[in-house]
């Protein structure tokens, strides 16, 4: 594989309110290595390290010099606030799904009172972007069966993180099929199966290994 190429798409998927902005849920991702050509890794935003002989001394802290690119962007909570704020500002009227904010690439779909984003660097492909953040909404919609809001989400915060790990893991995009999706993250019967109703015969669980086989004959197709 070339050094230039790289599976690491998204840069962060952001929840949030549209009422008052707030996070709901926010996931950052870091790419695995630097990004600006340089053959030291990548420090946090604000410092650098200059090629000097041995050993080397941290320099007066200046701006990166890759921000656009850098593999944490927003390093701190505090400028993932402002980020989040400020796109939140820019987006609340805006009537499209796809906009340049901080030299970034978002796309975004409106839901109710949420508003979801996927981010990524100005190289991406906003065709990638776009098919999964519409991943992430028709996933929910799956999930839920109904309309997705900020107190839906809340109330099934766990099913929603499951949900957007299984679209991106670590900035890299596994999957966009939300029927899928929603086959690796709905939840078990909420009420176990009565004992009595179970066949306990030779037959009986002969049959139950059948279906076993099967069930897992379908998980092993759909994964590959």
């Amino acid at each position: 594989m070339s050094p230039g190429m790289t599976l690491f798409s998204v840069q962060a998927v952001l929840i949030l309110g549209t009422e008052d902005g707030a996070r709901i849920l926010a996931k950052y991702y870091s790419s695995p290595h630097s990004t600006s050509g340089s053959e030291f890794p990548s420090w946090p935003r604000g410092r650098c390290y200059q090629a000097r002989p041995k050993p080397y001394k941290l320099t007066t802290p200046r701006p990166h010099a890759d921000t656009a690119t850098s593999s944490n962007p927003y390093p701190d909570l505090k400028a993932q606030k402002a980020f989040e704020k400020g796109l939140i500002e820019k987006t609340a009227k805006q009537t499209g799904d796809i906009i340049l904010y901080d030299n970034r690439i978002v796309l975004y779909k409106l839901e109710s009172d949420i508003m979801i984003y996927v981010v990524g660097s100005l190289e991406e492909n906003e065709i990638l972007l776009y098919n999964t953040v519409l991943a992430i909404r028709d996933s929910l919609h799956l999930v839920f069966k109904q309309s997705v809001d900020k107190r839906t989400i809340i109330e099934n915060y766990d099913l929603v993180s499951l949900a957007i790990d299984e679209i991106v893991d670590d900035g890299v995009i596994l999957e966009t099929d939300p029927t899928i999706i929603v086959q690796r993250v709905s939840r078990a019967p909420a009420q176990d199966v009565p004992i009595g109703r179970i066949d306990l015969s030779e037959q009986g669980v002969n049959n139950l290994a059948q279906l076993g086989k099967s069930k897992l004959a379908d998980w092993l197709r759909q994964g590959l």
